[in-house]
């Protein structure tokens, strides 16, 4: 069993877990060249290659305040249309949900003088968040977002077959339990 991560933007983020959680593959996947469209469709195309059948698979949805929402958009349903395609199924994960998971609100400070976090701020805060629950480092922020996306796949797919896990025996943290929860009602 695999479990993937999609991180879908410019560059995209991709991760494969084993399972139990170890990295088989990790890859920040750009396309060819730097015009649109044949860069797209090289990304999508690499991206799927990489794509096995039985492949438990996670994408984060779509960002809406995005700079390059656009663009974004275009690849995520690029990827989308080619896992439709092969006839796969995949998990869809709010972007505000995978930051959640590993601790980050996307706010800072004490209640009463809170601040909103900016793009670069939020991004360290997911980053040291990845570390802190998993050990995990990489200099792709995409690639630590696809990993991120991995394990919730792999978190909902144990939660899903009573498989036993140390989140399904009680060991994971509330908010990881909130957005899994979240997450299935929304595929009921």
């Amino acid at each position: 069993m695999r479990f993937v991560g999609i991180d879908p933007s410019t560059k995209t983020g991709f991760v494969v877990l084993d399972e139990d959680g170890e990295v088989l593959r990790e890859k920040e996947i750009t396309g060819v060249g730097k015009v649109d469209p044949k860069r797209m469709r090289t990304m999508i195309v690499d991206l799927m290659a990489h794509i096995q059948k039985d492949d438990v698979i996670a994408i984060e949805g779509f960002g809406f305040a995005s700079q390059q929402a656009v663009q974004n958009g275009g690849i995520g349903w690029g990827i989308r249309m080619a896992l439709d395609a092969r006839k796969l199924s995949y998990i869809e994960v709010a972007p505000n949900a995978l930051k959640k998971y590993v601790g980050v609100t996307g706010w800072k400070g004490e209640k009463g003088n809170k601040k909103r976090l900016s793009g670069p701020e939020k991004k360290k805060a997911v980053k040291e968040g990845v570390y802190e629950h998993y050990g995990y480092k990489h200099k792709s922020d995409n690639v630590i977002d696809a990993f991120v996306l991995a394990r919730i796949a792999k978190d909902i797919y144990y939660t899903q077959e009573g498989i036993t896990s140390p989140l399904t025996e009680g060991y994971g943290i509330s908010y990881q339990y909130e957005v899994l929860d979240t997450i299935l009602k929304g595929a009921i």
